[in-house]
């Protein structure tokens, strides 16, 4: 059977939107449960509950390249 499509959205300044519920598996080996409708995904980091967005990167000031 195939596996049901999600929607994966990527945000400008922000967090992966991913419609769930979605299973998330860490890089070192650990899965995470997200049962959210969508699901925000942090990339920068700081978020205290990565892999979930807490929306820390908004205090995250940008570097001029």
């Amino acid at each position: 059977m195939p596996a049901e499509r999600r929607e994966v959205v990527l945000t400008e300044e922000g967090p992966v939107l991913v419609s769930g519920p979605v299973e998330i598996v860490l890089p070192d080996g650990r899965r995470v449960t997200a049962d959210r409708p969508v699901n925000a995904l942090c990339l920068c980091r700081r978020s205290r509950r990565y892999p979930i967005c807490d929306t820390s990167h908004r205090t995250r000031t940008r570097e001029d390249s």
